[in-house]
């Protein structure tokens, strides 16, 4: 190919063209977050939009060491670091794989571009959940995709597989997002996150903005009042308040519970007055849940500790049911354990199948992780490390005993009831 077509020339790069008229003249002056599949690209655009006269700009990949300082420097103010972009200098432009499409508050931005459009379609939703989300003070979202030359957009057919895949997509959990200009009201993707189609949460995707949902409800409550943060800290575990709730068919009366399960997950549940689980949705009960820090507290139901009671074994039951030993499918362990038995079977009788990895695996299977372990594994896996990686990090975190937690007086853990909340109308309303 490169004998073929000669000295690649980036002033003849069509595509490189449009994206540079998209920063400098269609939005010169706002914030433009540009996601691509490859670190090939990132650094490619980088230097050629440098180039060209474009201003603080950056491109960050998984390879980066400082991906955080760099979202934070790009979107300061949601991330509460403006002391950080001012003193290492803010940036308006960020290119990026999709080490930036998870995990990361980036609402200081409404422009998103697509550079390249990936296969997977969830990449488009996970990319634009990035700033569209709590503290997004712009009232449109933007998001450019650039599709390849109409030549070879014949050839490839790229646009009609997408909409196929879209529309598979879309018969299973339905949407209402528009990704082309003509679909009409063709409506492509995704429930999971607003739940229309009763998809319950779960996946490791979805947790992460549940994490950062939660994360800024606490945020915007400590900045209103930040007597709140020493007076939660010295709350006791088990502590529980009820509020009015006349309740419906879909939202009934009864008790949320939020608890830490003997592998160390939390967990929420919302149970009814008899006892049945409401919804599994970590994110619908972390929703019913809201209130004002006004709203006047109402006596305990009599039945309330029973239905914590009920919640808490819902909680444990579904963790055996659909996590078995390793916990749910979300979590660090159980994402682990199965990259690390794809990764043993694939090299199965060979050198690389040894005895160091065969234990971590055990050891993963058997014990819980050590929090800063998950913490690691988590980081990495997000980070897009391939199952090789994954293995010697696990090998050698076994190695300096900072893996599992296999001392049986620390691994005698019994669940923890954090708090309750219980939810009935007042005395003399249905």
């Amino acid at each position: 190919m490169l004998a073929h077509c000669g000295t690649w020339d980036p002033e003849q790069d069509a595509k490189l063209a449009a994206l540079h008229r998209l920063l400098a003249t269609t939005h010169p002056d706002d914030k433009v977050l540009v996601f691509t599949q490859f670190a090939d690209t990132v650094r490619y655009l980088t230097d050629q939009l440098q180039a060209r006269g474009v201003q603080a700009l950056a491109g960050v990949t998984g390879d980066a060491p400082d991906v955080t300082d760099l979202a934070w420097r790009f979107s300061p103010d949601s991330n509460d670091k403006k002391s950080l972009a001012q003193l290492q200098g803010e940036l308006r432009v960020l290119v990026a794989t999709d080490v930036l499409s998870e995990g990361q508050n980036l609402q200081d931005c409404a422009v998103i571009v697509n550079y390249d459009l990936p296969w997977a379609i969830i990449r488009l939703i996970q990319r634009a959940g990035r700033v569209d989300r709590i503290g997004q003070r712009a009232e449109r979202i933007l998001c450019y995709s650039f599709l390849p030359a109409e030549g070879v957009e014949r050839i490839i057919n790229l646009r009609s597989r997408v909409r196929r895949r879209l529309k598979e997509n879309a018969e299973v959990v339905g949407a209402d997002e528009a990704f082309f200009e003509d679909d009409g009201d063709n409506g492509p993707l995704l429930d999971l996150y607003s739940e229309k189609a009763g998809i319950l949460d779960g996946e490791a995707d979805t947790e992460v903005d549940l994490a950062s949902y939660a994360y800024q409800i606490w945020k915007n409550a400590i900045d209103a009042d930040p007597t709140l943060e020493k007076t939660v800290a010295q709350m006791p575990n088990v502590v529980y308040a009820t509020r009015s709730h006349v309740g419906t068919s879909t939202a009934p009366r009864g008790v949320l519970l939020y608890m830490r399960t003997a592998d160390d997950n939390d967990a929420l549940a919302w149970v009814d007055e008899q006892g049945q689980s409401v919804t599994q949705s970590q994110l619908a009960i972390l929703r019913a849940a809201e209130c004002a820090p006004d709203t006047r507290a109402h006596s305990r139901n009599g039945r309330h500790h029973e239905l914590v009671r009920l919640g808490a074994e819902h909680i444990i039951e579904e963790e055996k049911v659909v996590g078995g030993q390793l916990g749910r499918p979300s979590g660090a362990r159980f994402r682990t354990y199965e990259r690390l038995k794809r990764h043993a079977d694939a090299y199965k009788g060979t050198l690389f199948d040894t005895q160091e990895l065969n234990r971590a695996i055990e050891d993963v299977y058997r014990y819980p992780l050590r929090q800063s372990a998950a913490e690691t594994l988590n980081r990495q896996i997000k980070s897009g490390v391939d199952d090789a990686r994954l293995a010697e990090i696990v090998i050698g975190l076994r190695a300096d005993d900072r893996l599992s937690v296999v001392d049986e007086a620390e691994q005698a853990r019994e669940p923890q009831i954090i708090c309750s909340m219980g939810l009935f109308a007042p005395d003399g309303e249905r």
